[in-house]
């Protein structure tokens, strides 16, 4: 988010927003063990002005070297691999449908970041052990494409339940539960509705309806969601598609010349949220220079330029949302949710049975 960022990804996988003021995968070896180099691990989603990022490295003296390493559970997955030699000194990304993956493995050091205070209490999900400082969360949900609806004359679907029902059939895309964080949001957020024994009931009948799987995000939604620019210009046939809730002032803010309404919309019926997490690798070579990044990603500063970069929101109480953003991105008063620890026993044999059921 983040799954975000997510994003989760999260994050949202924009491959319309690029940072410049970082390095890069390219400028891997460059800086290890360098006092004055803090090194950031992160999906590809990751995103920030250059001012602020420079505004960090002026105020703490350390420059700023970005490493990415793809979707969320890759990243998460290569930074577990590596744990013993870390690529860098700081993780951002792991989301909470990931997070046991990372802290059973012992990928993170104990920090316990500085403005923790204004972060809201139930963004949390480490207790007092501090591995981990929640940085943005977004909410994981169905998206539409308007002009699809209003052309066909028919409802835009609302609900987990809308979905199954024959006016929507062949009309929904969503991303492999096993390789996409959106995609395995989206499934936690079916067990969180249907319950342990009923998301299995609810697959079959979303199979049943036609429901296509794509590997990742970036292929659900710019290649075959008819309602995003990148859609349209590659001709995608699908009106629905498991995006983010922020996902349509997107389509809005990068637009020329930008509609006066979003194209898509959102079923906020459908959402799971998705918390984004940063922590100080165990290992790091510059352990200092990470704890000051990590302050910095819940400052003020950071948190208010998330939103119109990676299109996540922030966790600190005092940050302000843009115009831009609330304008166009529908409130999600009561997404689906689901404690870690459950996350933690299930997620593995839930999408070894999804897998199963859907892609067989």
């Amino acid at each position: 988010m983040s799954i975000t960022k997510k994003a989760t990804v999260l994050a949202v996988g924009l491959g319309l927003v690029t940072l410049s003021a970082c390095g890069s995968s390219s400028d891997e070896g460059k800086g290890s063990g360098d006092s004055k180099t803090v090194t950031l691990v992160s999906h590809d989603s990751w995103a920030a002005s250059k001012d602020v990022i420079a505004a960090f490295e002026k105020s703490s003296g350390y420059k700023v070297r970005l490493l990415e390493d793809g979707d969320a559970g890759q990243a998460v997955n290569k930074a577990v691999l590596t744990k013993d030699n870390p690529q860098g000194d700081v993780f951002f990304g792991v989301d909470n449908t990931l997070l046991s993956r990372a802290l059973d493995n012992g990928l993170f050091q104990p920090y316990e970041a500085k403005g923790l205070d204004r972060v809201d209490a139930r963004y949390r999900a480490d207790g007092d052990k501090h591995r981990v400082t929640p940085v943005d969360y977004g909410d994981i949900c169905v998206n539409y494409d308007k002009a699809y609806f209003s052309q066909h004359k028919l409802t835009p679907p609302d609900s987990f339940d809308d979905l199954t029902k024959p006016e929507y059939k062949n009309l929904l895309v969503t991303e492999n539960a096993g390789t996409s964080s959106p995609g395995l949001g989206f499934l936690l957020g079916t067990a969180a509705a249907y319950g342990d024994d009923g998301w299995q009931d609810y697959w079959k009948k979303l199979k049943d309806n036609g429901v296509k799987v794509v590997d990742g995000w970036e292929q659900a939604y710019n290649e075959e969601f008819s309602g995003s620019a990148g859609g349209k210009k590659a001709k995608g046939d699908r009106p629905l598609v498991v995006s983010y809730a922020s996902s349509p002032p997107v389509e809005v803010i990068y637009a020329d010349p930008k509609p006066d309404t979003a194209p898509t919309g959102v079923a906020t019926g459908t959402c799971f949220r998705q918390v984004e997490f940063a922590g100080l690798l165990s290992n790091a070579k510059n352990p200092e220079g990470g704890k000051a990044l990590i302050d910095f990603l819940i400052s003020r500063q950071f948190q208010e330029d998330m939103p119109l970069n990676m299109f996540v929101h922030p966790v600190a109480g005092d940050a302000k949302l843009p115009a831009e953003f609330t304008a166009y991105a529908p409130e999600v008063k009561a997404p689906r949710t689901m404690d870690p620890a459950k996350i933690a026993d299930n997620r593995d044999q839930w999408v070894k049975s999804w897998t199963s059921l859907v892609l067989k």
